[in-house]
């Protein structure tokens, strides 16, 4: 029963203390997902472990089009033991800051809303990892930091725990 007490206790202090997208309300500058992910970017990342160690690195080439409130976002991606992947999403800005998007391995539509400098996705993916496909959760958020700069924290979870987390920096 002490058990279960000390884990509930630590499951509320972690949903207490996790942020909101009302937090960004009234930051600037106000995150425009048509200007910043339109034409080439480029991003650097790595991937950690539940325990937060670096397990991957990896680069991106992106890039963005639009036409009017439908983007269209290829990425290409190189990690550090050589594997490549690409990856396509289809973006569709919608009213209130709110976006949709699908891409090959998301499973059903990814749903997205922004406020101030802050947008928050949330989707599930399946994971690959070595011979295996593991469906996880995505819990994705990007700020931008200015014109140029926008830093995107993943947490991803299974069953609503968090096994790994992947930090990106995506410049123009």
């Amino acid at each position: 029963m002490k058990s279960l007490l000390i884990i509930f206790s630590s499951l509320m202090l972690v949903a207490c203390s996790s942020q909101k997208l009302s937090d960004y309300d009234q930051t600037t500058p106000v995150f425009d997902v048509k200007t910043f992910f339109n034409g080439p970017l480029q991003a650097k990342g790595i991937v950690l472990d539940r325990s937060g160690k670096v397990t991957r690195r990896f680069s991106v080439e992106m890039i963005g089009t639009w036409e009017d409130n439908q983007g269209t976002l290829a990425e290409w991606f190189v990690f550090d033991d050589g594997e490549k992947t690409e990856r396509t999403w289809v973006i569709n800005k919608l009213q209130d800051g709110r976006y949709t998007g699908t891409a090959g391995d998301i499973v059903g539509e990814a749903q997205g809303q922004s406020a101030g400098f802050a947008l928050q996705w949330d989707y599930e993916l399946d994971l690959t990892v070595d011979d295996s496909v593991y469906r996880v959760t995505f819990d994705d958020w990007l700020y931008q930091i200015d014109e140029q700069v926008v830093i995107n924290r993943s947490y991803i979870k299974k069953w609503g725990i968090n096994v790994g987390e992947v930090i990106l920096v995506i410049t123009k």
